[in-house]
């Protein structure tokens, strides 16, 4: 059993955290990768990079073959006029990995990377040995009204303006002192808010970053959902890490999927906003490891994959949802307007 840590982690000597670059479809990919072992993919959020699992990476490796890749429009991967739709990134995720040559991997998806690993899982089950998400999308309606204004036409016009406003760095970062001060969800994220305002001031990653955004989020919130799939998780280990002070993706969303996720796993980090494995990465660590050790990897099988489909049920005739685990799910596919379109 791996020991239960919390707190800061302690520096790990000799690991390779630095970029490295493949050319995929004639684009630059850039990604990190060190260590070895099972192989781990961690995919990030919108508007951020694999520069985000930095500090967890290293602890990673000492047990893993950790790969974190910047998602194409983000960090230094390059940021063409593109496919920006989570299918798309699942896509890319598994062309790089056929680069690489790695066969199967446990998904880690934050936010945005939550949505692409679920539709990873979900179009390439033989690639996937389990599957954590990260205050993950696609799990709910509801995401922060930055996102929801941000998805608005003009808002490329309105988010130049204020990037070349004098002294906006410092602005955003009094406002996230704000937010901070007066104890709200929001606040608990500030210095990563802040740190992606950054990240968009470069012309063509603000329009990648609009073109993905646009692909999972309008004015009334979350387009895409994974719930009314999420029984095909069965028989794959699952994993939810969420923070209970998350202001982007509300709690809620994680009981909802453990709810529809038929045994998967929940750990809720109390004191944590929208980035867990940012306020507590030994705790994230150590909850991943064990969750890694604890449980074998998925065993993918055509013919199971055919049933689920086809009935909901596996062979043995077991449901793959109690009819209240159904029933908050129905309740959470009611509330989704829209749906994946993949």
């Amino acid at each position: 059993m791996v020991p239960r840590l919390h707190g800061p982690l302690s520096a790990v000597p000799d690991v390779d955290t630095a970029l490295r670059f493949r050319p995929v479809h004639g684009y630059r990919r850039a990604f990190r990768m060190t260590g070895a072992g099972s192989p781990v993919l961690l995919i990030h959020g919108i508007g951020d990079s694999s520069a985000t699992w930095r500090e967890v990476i290293p602890a990673l490796a000492r047990r893993h073959l950790v790969i974190a890749p910047d998602l194409l429009g983000h960090g230094w991967s390059d940021k063409p006029r593109a496919d920006y739709s989570v299918a798309a990134y699942a896509n890319g995720m598994r062309d790089l990995l056929g680069v690489l040559g790695v066969e199967q991997v446990t998904l880690v998806g934050h936010s945005l990377g939550g949505g692409v690993a679920m539709q990873f899982a979900y179009q390439f089950p033989e690639h996937t040995d389990r599957l954590v998400l990260v205050s993950s999308g696609g799990l709910g309606r509801e995401v922060s009204g930055w996102l929801m204004l941000a998805s608005l036409p003009g808002a490329n016009m309105l988010l130049s303006s204020l990037l070349r406003l004098p002294g906006a760095r410092m602005q955003a970062k009094l406002v996230g002192g704000l937010l901070r001060w007066l104890g709200t969800g929001l606040g608990v994220d500030a210095p990563d808010i802040v740190r992606l305002f950054d990240s968009l001031a470069e012309p063509t990653a603000r329009q990648a970053f609009l073109r993905t955004l646009r692909a999972v989020v309008d004015h009334r919130g979350q387009v895409v959902t994974m719930l009314d799939r999420c029984y095909l998780t069965r028989g794959m280990p699952t994993l939810l890490i969420w923070g209970a002070r998350d202001a982007v993706l509300p709690l809620r969303h994680a009981w909802t999927a453990h709810q529809a996720m038929p045994g998967s796993q929940l750990e809720i980090f109390e004191d944590a906003g929208h980035f867990p494995f940012h306020a507590d990465p030994a705790r994230f660590v150590s909850v991943l490891d064990a969750f890694i050790a604890g449980t074998a990897p998925a065993d993918w099988r055509p013919e199971q994959w055919r049933e689920l489909l086809r009935t909901g049920r596996l062979a043995d005739g077991v449901p793959v949802a109690s009819t209240t685990q159904r029933r908050e799910a129905e309740r959470a596919l009611r509330s989704a307007s829209e749906r994946s379109a993949t």
